[in-house]
This record gives structure tokens, C-alpha cells and sequence, in this order.
């Protein structure tokens, strides 16, 4: 190996040191780039709000309503599963459900 072939990889080898650095620090830049941007969005964002927070009473009626809605299907959840022990080979229908009236659509559910 002559000294010109060494001088030609050692080229190469530094070539690709420096586009693996500048690719490294140039993706942490544009982390750092993307957040700032995400921070200033989001501090407009709220400025932007006009103020317009929740009372604490809402809050507090939300939650109690999803309480409320929860334990409604939990006990018509426990109605069918008490109606499907009682129930021949455990089947019931959903036509039986419906009777029974815990059967709801799926527009009633939503609501």
C-alpha cells in the first residue's frame, strides 16, 4: 500500500465521521427547533382561550354524571348476567333483553 491509497480511505473514513456528526447534532437541532415551535403554539393557544375555563361546579357535575352512567350500565350488566343464569343452557336472546328493557340501541348508549 502506497501513502496516495491510505490518504484516499483516510479521506473517505473522514468524510463519513463528519456527515454522521453534523447528521447527529443536526437532528438534535431540529428537536430542539420543533419544540420551541411547539411551546410558542401552545402558549398562544391558551392565551388565545379568552379565559374561557370550566366553573369548578361544572366539572365537578360532569364527573358525577359519568359516575352515574357507569354504575347504570354496571347494574344492567348484572341484571342480564342474573337473567342469563337463570336461563336454560345460560343463552338469552337479545330479543329477551329488549323485553326485559336493558337492551339499548346504540344511539341510546351514546346519549
Amino acid at each position: 500500500m502506497n501513502v496516495s491509497s491510505v490518504w484516499h480511505v483516510l479521506k473517505w473514513v473522514l468524510a463519513a465521521l463528519a456527515a454522521g456528526f453534523i447528521g447527529q447534532f443536526g437532528r438534535v437541532l431540529a428537536m430542539r427547533l420543533i419544540a420551541r415551535r411547539r411551546k410558542k403554539r401552545d402558549t398562544q393557544a391558551n392565551n388565545t382561550d379568552g379565559g374561557m375555563t370550566p366553573s369548578p361546579e361544572f366539572l365537578l357535575n360532569q364527573e358525577k354524571v359519568k359516575a352515574l352512567v357507569k354504575l347504570e350500565k354496571k347494574c344492567a350488566k348484572a341484571q342480564v348476567k342474573k337473567a342469563k343464569k337463570k336461563a336454560p343452557h345460560g343463552k338469552v336472546t337479545h330479543r329477551k333483553t329488549q323485553e326485559m328493557g336493558l337492551s339499548q340501541s346504540r344511539k341510546e348508549r351514546r346519549e
